[in-house]
């Protein structure tokens, strides 16, 4: 796409080229050459002159001609073109993304990404499908063009020649006029050429505008989300079923069940069983579908979509932090309530690691922007997510394995303070550690889709031909007796 547009300058340059040219070159027609000439008078006929430019215009036609023949075929095979760039910038610089660094180096991952990167028969390679078409019809064509430029060259110095040795004008004029008129055929060449690379580049900016006229299924809404002080919102699931694009497969069934204010709610399962889907519906990542859900009485969809997300702050088990100050990573914003941030760290558990930086909250996370930025742990990493979380202040937070990285004696804070950091809001986890939905007010037990269990702790690991009864206990066989109050 970006070369669409320099295209469009390389088009408006040689339109200006072509203008100046053609200013310089009008003379050099029209000098005539003295009637005492000889044989050279023939300069002076009109049809010498159409006939010397027809042979011109056709040569400099034929220069971006061949150019554009050969440069075609890289837009026969954009798909081929597109898929080896794809590779390349994959295998290319998997080196330099610190993130692959220890698996690199224990795995020895550099010869995966040598063997690729060496690979002569790759798709631009010395042995490659491109190289075989450069040494066959690209390199042809090509080489034509340069060939045919030459003679164009050679046939301009001719004409200027003849007509200064017969006296049209002096000797000096004649690197005037070669350069004019072979700037006249740069401004044709090039304008012919740019417009041949335009149809050319259309192959690939075609796949540029197919992506982006991709149709948003989504049915946008307009309501408003009522900001509510009280934060007494609601969300039912109604007979919700999901599957996902190009799936036959149902990943949830007939879901039925309401969130109450302020509640705390576990989501448990094993993996595959609809949790995560669960929580990308609820957050309209997706829509269901078959079924409704609803925000206060209302579906959804009919919300307007940004208003409707203000309402949840989420945690993903894969989130992403920036490489910018840690109160801009909390706050999301450049401009920001600083006190509220520094509670919010403080809640998550960050309140120690925070004095200890010597920038507090401008303090850089990573060296990618400022060499004078701080690595975090896993774990910390995971306090600031969930102090974000918390700056947002959205009436519902969800927390996708919220104390996955936090060491044992950091998530023992975190769960003994966990109302104090909620607060009013209603929680809703997504959680493998079946210690954690202890003190949640229901837990959903998700298996194949569909929410096969719910209740509290206590009724459900007591029912021991349940799904709950089954995974506590799968973890609490882990756990000595002296350990062993940590699950029960």
């Amino acid at each position: 796409m970006n070369r669409a547009f320099g295209l469009l300058e390389d088009l408006f340059t040689a339109v200006f080229t072509l203008t100046g040219g053609i200013a310089l070159t009008v003379t050099l027609f029209t000098a005539r050459v003295p009637d005492n000439a000889g044989a050279l008078t023939i300069l002076n006929s009109p049809l010498f002159v159409v006939l010397i430019m027809a042979v011109m215009l056709a040569v400099t036609h034929v220069v971006p001609m061949f150019s554009n023949k050969a440069d075609s075929y890289f837009a026969f095979n954009s798909d081929t073109h597109a898929l080896a760039n794809r590779l390349f910038g994959y295998y290319g610089f998997m080196g330099h993304r610190r993130e692959f660094a220890t698996d690199m180096r224990i795995y020895r991952q550099d010869l995966l990404c040598g063997k690729f990167n060496s690979d002569k028969t790759g798709t631009f390679s010395s042995q490659g499908y491109f190289a075989r078409l450069a040494r066959g019809p690209m390199g042809a064509y090509s080489g034509a063009s340069r060939a045919v430029s030459v003679l164009f060259t050679g046939i301009a110095y001719l004409f200027v020649g003849l007509k200064a040795w017969a006296g049209a004008f002096g000797v000096g004029l004649m690197t005037q006029y070669v350069s004019s008129i072979v700037r006249l055929s740069d401004g044709v060449s090039s304008l012919i050429g740019t417009a041949g690379l335009i149809r050319i580049n259309g192959s690939f900016v075609r796949q540029f505008f197919d992506f982006m006229d991709c149709p948003n299924v989504m049915y946008q809404g307009s309501l408003t989300v009522e900001k509510r002080r009280d934060r007494q919102y609601e969300i039912e699931f109604r007979d919700v079923s999901f599957r996902y694009p190009r799936s036959e497969q149902y990943a949830l069934r007939h879901v039925n069940m309401k969130f109450k204010v302020g509640s705390r709610i576990a989501v448990v399962g094993e993996n595959g069983s609809g949790k995560t889907t669960f929580i990308k519906l609820l957050c309209r990542l997706y829509d269901p579908t078959e079924g409704t859900i609803l925000l206060n009485g209302i579906d959804i969809r009919k919300y307007s979509y940004t208003e409707y997300l203000s309402v949840f702050s989420v945690v993903f088990q894969d989130f992403a932090l920036t490489a910018l100050p840690l109160g801009q990573n909390v706050a999301s914003a450049a401009s920001y309530d600083r006190e509220a941030a520094v509670s919010c760290l403080k809640k998550a558990g960050f309140g120690d690691r925070l004095d200890q930086l010597p920038k507090g909250l401008d303090t850089y996370l990573g060296k990618d922007l400022n060499e004078d930025g701080v690595d975090m742990s896993g774990g910390e990493k995971q306090k600031i997510a969930l102090a974000r979380a918390l700056y947002k202040d959205a009436a519902f937070i969800v927390l996708d394995e919220p104390t996955a990285a936090l060491d044992p004696i950091a998530e023992a804070e975190i769960y003994s303070r966990f109302n104090a950091i909620i607060e009013d809001k209603t929680a809703i986890y997504i959680s493998h550690r079946l210690s954690s939905c202890k003190f949640c007010d229901d837990i959903l037990v998700f298996d194949k889709g569909s929410v096969i269990q719910q209740g509290r702790h206590d009724a459900l690991v007591a029912d021991a031909a349940g799904k709950y009864h089954a995974l506590w206990h799968a973890q609490a066989q882990y756990y000595d007796d002296a350990g062993a109050g940590v699950l029960v």
